[in-house]
């Protein structure tokens, strides 16, 4: 990004978002951005740290953001049975998202919380009431090409109103709702919306969607996706609801891939891991030239404002601490996890992972304090996106 994101831009234009986000890791922990000068009490050993950029979609930083989202998830968690749900979009339209990113990603959300409240009301499935899921919005697979998908986190139960008042009905078995009803209903509605948001003019066709903006070619394309059997992926999740937390809490604030899969950026091309979930989940090498991984980076940067993590039914914002109060009510006591928002980023990162982020490096025994500090370049500060 330092070394070819300003050619990048010239040659091919950037969104302003994009813009946004490339100004910004490329000025990510460098003097840019300012620091500190930190000495070590014991051996007196220097270490300049500069500061992030805090741009949701950086690789190397809010790490912190991401273990204080973690740790207050914990303390909603009920002593009830999970499921990791995943909901994927037909790569047909990954051309139309690609001009309506907002309104499609909208869509699928929408989409995937009307499937599992549809179905958590419908008496036949046994349930009957009101359930809830969190989802984190993921565009992007191993090799970085478009795969728009929702990962989400459903209880297995529905809070109920009984004959003697509000009661938890928890699944039958080790499903959540049968696959194949989950993933033609939750088609139907997808497809139903995207019509209508056609019929109301919302969606934009330009480049080589521009022929679907013509009825019949956008019908023939809907028609295709109705016959289409559309997939919802649905089991327990790993090692349990922490488990499925931790999996989707690595997404939270980061996109696509990190410096730790990257071999090599040289002599126009970059070289970087990835793992073939296609053939038996095999360590692969992809090399692409420099203006094509980018391109695909950043085809995966969101519109400002977007809200990636979304919470509905008794998880919802709105309610979720009176809904939460009252099924524990219904359910076998357990001891709850307390979120300490006072808690400071040295505390909490050497709570969780044991190590010390102020220790000395050098001598192992003194404590690094600031010695100095370095101001940032405020004209580079308005490139920063921290939504």
């Amino acid at each position: 990004m330092r070394r070819d994101g300003e050619a990048y831009r010239q040659k091919h234009g950037v969104s302003v978002p994009q813009d946004k986000a490339l100004r910004a890791i490329t000025a990510c922990r460098t003097s840019v951005l300012g620091g500190h000068l930190y000495a070590c009490t014991h051996c007196g050993a220097t270490e300049a740290q500069y500061n992030s950029c805090r741009n949701r979609h950086c690789p190397k930083c809010q790490t912190v953001k991401q273990l204080r989202w973690l740790e207050q998830r914990k303390t909603e968690l009920l002593p009830v049975q999970y499921f990791h749900v995943v909901f994927t979009i037909p790569h047909e339209l990954n051309g139309i998202a690609g001009y309506n990113q907002a309104l499609i990603y909208n869509l699928l959300f929408k989409a995937a919380w009307s499937t599992i409240r549809t179905l958590g009301l419908d008496p036949k499935r046994k349930l009957g009431g009101k359930m809830g899921m969190l989802s984190v919005l993921h565009t992007w697979g191993q090799t970085l090409t478009q795969h728009i998908h929702l990962h989400c986190i459903v209880p297995g139960g529905a809070l109920c109103e009984g004959e003697d008042g509000p009661e938890w009905r928890s699944c039958k078995g080790s499903y959540l709702f049968p696959a194949k009803v989950m993933s033609r209903l939750y088609g139907r509605i997808f497809l139903n919306l995207l019509k209508k948001a056609y019929h109301n003019n919302e969606l934009k066709f330009q480049g080589a969607m521009a022929d679907f903006a013509e009825p019949e070619a956008f019908t023939a394309l809907l028609d295709a996706l109705y016959r289409k059997e559309w997939i919802v992926y649905a089991k327990d999740p790993f090692n349990g609801a922490i488990g499925g937390l931790e999996y989707i809490t690595r997404y939270v604030s980061k996109i696509a891939i990190g410096n730790e899969r990257i071999l090599s950026c040289e002599n126009g091309k970059v070289r970087f891991k990835y793992t073939d979930y296609a053939d038996h989940n095999k360590a692969k090498i992809m090399t692409l030239d420099t203006d094509e991984f980018i391109r695909r980076f950043l085809s995966h940067v969101l519109p400002d404002g977007f809200i990636r993590i979304r919470s509905f039914g008794f998880w919802s914002n709105a309610g979720k601490k009176k809904s939460l109060k009252q099924i524990r009510s219904l359910l076998p006591q357990q001891k709850e996890q307390i979120y300490d928002p006072t808690e400071t980023p040295a505390e909490l990162i050497e709570r969780i992972t044991g190590q010390d982020i102020f220790q000395c490096k050098q001598c192992k025994i003194g404590q690094l304090k600031v010695i100095k500090s370095y101001p940032s370049f405020r004209q580079s500060l308005q490139y920063l996106d921290t939504s």
